[in-house]
């Protein structure tokens, strides 16, 4: 890749990433990863053509499969820290890509460029967490009830992971992945949304730059680029042990019962339908950052974005105006200028779905109390800038009981005590994240028991969206009950092996069973 400039735009980003671009448009050189009908990755901040990129076709999966295969031999052959040599060379390049690729991030999926460098520092931070726990893979001694016999369990890896990520979060997702399971054995095969299939050819050029200078193989780390159809490919392969995969529920599903069908193993991040339970005993500061940070981040289009804001009836007014104060200070435009909170959609068809749930809510019987609307007119080019909306409504109103990818949030009041408030929050089928705001010990340690928030993340005075990578990722119900990044995550990427030890001249059966010959 050639040297990184201190100041550059869009162009300089994807020249330093190995992303080559013809006048029209159109990707050469090495983003052809496919040999099949190109797809078009247009950039939601401008509406401009980036590039073009060739999908994968059947004959192209199969010679990506033999390669991954074949690489797996090698690789898993290696001890776990010389594997973690690796990732740590992957992270100390993912440092010095860190502004390009942010900036392709940004461009491409429409987040603010400090969001995209946010990005980026999650994929260096899971390298540094993997990289420790290249020497931690343990696993458990045991006592044997037959005398003169160990018992152990170890750890080995899977084999081929097939990863399948969304555009939300083009790169790091598939960082969580790809670090733990590299530093297990594993290989991995990545199919990227094909909404930003530009952020998954940098950070495979990436990966390449660190597999050559080490004179590894290739399939190590491979990517395959289309729709849903080229994910079927893997799904469906008896070769991979583990999907992992992030995306709607209704995704998820789909994935879950092929990779099922085959004994197969899925890792699934699906939808989220999150909540911030705020009691009367909140500091409505924190409540008013959390919410809106929570709300408008990304353009609500965050697995782990606040959707539900259920206050007691006691401050619901409060709350409500210093909410809709804050948002009345919210800037909207392009994501590459700092000045800016909120950028775009993903694309016209999250507009559209962000248009009819708002229809949606009021046809149920809600308020909207923050007008939304597209934008238009100068900076607005794209058709994918709209207004972050906030609407009265009732948890019982089947909009809300669904995930919205955008930036609407319903208000919702309770009476009582936190054990109303946590029936609410919890009445959805979603379970990924949840927070309460209360300085009061008694309504958090309850909301954290077993009793509590029926989520995988529960937090107590910060909001619902922004996970640290030392704790393990995911949610129950819809969600998928997937775990991700953190804590004993990695487990997922092995299998697990009980081993037992005859050191004597005896052979003792188990359960003192007799079996003389």
């Amino acid at each position: 890749m050639s040297e990184i400039a201190l100041d550059f735009g869009v162009d300089t980003a994807l020249k330093v990433l190995g992303i080559k671009k013809t006048n029209n448009g159109t990707s050469t050189g090495s983003t052809n990863f496919g040999s099949g009908e190109e797809i078009s990755s247009y950039s939601p901040v401008d509406g401009a053509l980036i590039a073009k990129v060739n999908t994968t076709t059947n004959a192209d999966y199969e010679k990506v499969l033999i390669a991954a295969t074949s690489a797996y031999a090698t690789w898993r052959t290696k001890p776990a820290p010389q594997r973690g040599e690796i990732v740590r060379q992957f992270g100390d390049k993912l440092r010095e890509y860190k502004e390009p690729l942010g900036k392709l991030v940004s461009y491409e999926m429409g987040k603010s460029y400090q969001e995209g460098l946010g990005e980026v520092q999650e994929m260096i931070d899971i390298c540094d967490f993997a990289v420790g726990l290249s020497r931690q893979l343990h696993g458990l001694t045991m006592h044997s009830e037959r005398p003169g016999h160990r018992m152990y369990e170890q750890y080995h890896p899977l084999g081929v992971v097939g990863i399948i990520s969304a555009f939300n979060f083009p790169v790091a997702v598939w960082a969580w992945n790809t670090a733990l399971a590299w530093i297990c054995g594993d290989v991995c095969i990545w199919k990227p949304s094909e909404k930003t299939p530009l952020c998954g050819i940098a950070c495979q050029n990436i990966a390449a730059e660190v597999l050559k200078a080490n004179n590894l193989p290739e399939g190590i780390s491979c990517l395959i680029n289309g729709d849903y159809k080229v994910g079927e490919l893997m799904t469906n392969d008896v070769r991979i042990p583990l999907i992992s995969a992030t995306g709607s529920t209704r995704m998820g599903k789909i994935v879950a019962q092929t990779v099922a069908g085959r004994l197969g193993k899925s890792l699934l991040e699906l939808g989220g339908n999150n909540a911030i339970i705020v009691t009367p005993d909140a500091d409505i500061k924190m409540t008013v950052i959390g919410a809106v940070f929570g709300a408008v981040g990304t353009a609500g289009q965050r697995c782990t974005s606040t959707r539900r804001l259920i206050i007691h009836e006691s401050i619901y007014d409060k709350v409500k105006t210093a909410i809709v104060d804050a948002y009345k200070q919210l800037r909207i435009g392009n994501p590459l200028d700092e000045k800016n909170h909120v950028g775009p959609l993903i694309d016209t068809g999250a507009v559209a779905m962000y248009q009819k749930a708002l229809e949606k809510v009021v046809a149920e019987g809600g308020k909207i109390i923050i007008e939304g609307g597209v934008l238009e007119g100068k900076g607005y080019e794209s058709g994918c800038y709209v207004k972050p909306a906030i609407a009265e409504a009732e948890n019982s109103f089947e909009i809300v009981q669904h995930e919205t990818f955008a930036p609407i949030l319903y208000l919702l009041k309770y009476k009582g005590d936190v054990t109303d408030a946590i029936a609410i929050q919890n009445g959805v089928a979603q379970g990924l994240s949840s927070a309460i705001m209360t300085n009061n010990l008694r309504e958090a340690e309850l909301f954290l028991s077993a009793n509590g928030s029926d989520c995988g993340i529960a937090n107590v005075n910060i909001g619902t969206s922004g996970a640290e990578i030392g704790g393990a990722f995911g949610g129950e119900k819809e969600t998928g009950g997937g775990r991700e990044s953190g804590s004993d995550a990695w487990k997922i990427y092995m299998r697990r092996q009980t081993n037992t030890i005859n050191y004597t001249t005896e052979l003792p059966l188990a359960q003192g069973i007799k079996f003389d010959l």
